[in-house]
């Protein structure tokens, strides 16, 4: 059974514990999923219902209260088919579309000096990124191993786009 990503993720951290729809956008905004994600607060739901739709996730009965929520639990078979959805994430190699290129290969396009100033622009940005990481990584230890996983990945090819950039641009590369 196929997941895409976001199905994924959202199924993942049900499967680490049950969760209800706003517990699911705190966690999801506290580690910085849709930094690598496009999962919208609106999409939430969406993703749940396809889930439970599928039977990999099942729901508590909702309380009568205004402020009740559904708790959502995964199913044996939601619990496989994250595992196996997860494991060929990891180990499958597969292209992921990144913008900048689109616009590398389109240089002849811009006029002289646009390029230099795009990538300045772009460094600044990147810093940026870092710092928040950086910052979200030490705010949240001890982190629980997949998400220091995730920052670390995160943290090492950023650094790795700034190294590019930085040669470019000829700033220091720290």
């Amino acid at each position: 059974m196929e997941l895409t990503p976001s199905e994924l993720t959202i199924l993942g951290l049900v499967v680490e514990q049950p969760r209800h729809g706003y517990d699911l956008e705190r966690v999801i905004e506290q580690r910085g999923i849709r930094q690598w994600t496009e999962i919208g607060f609106s999409s939430i739901y969406y993703l749940l219902a396809k889930l439970e739709k599928r039977d990999l996730l099942h729901a508590d009965a909702a309380g009568t209260g205004s402020k009740s929520r559904r708790v959502f639990r995964a199913t044996a078979e939601g619990e496989r088919v994250a595992a196996d959805a997860s494991r060929a994430f990891i180990a499958e190699l597969s292209v992921v579309p990144h913008p900048v290129l689109v616009g590398l290969a389109n240089l002849p396009l811009l006029p002289e000096g646009a390029y230099d100033e795009a990538l300045r622009c772009r460094l600044i940005q990147l810093d940026d990124r870092i710092a928040a990481v950086v910052e979200a990584t030490q705010s949240q230890a001890p982190l629980p191993r997949p998400a220091h996983e995730v920052f670390s990945y995160s943290l090492s090819l950023l650094e790795a786009e700034r190294s590019w950039l930085a040669a470019r641009v000829q700033v220091s590369d720290d």
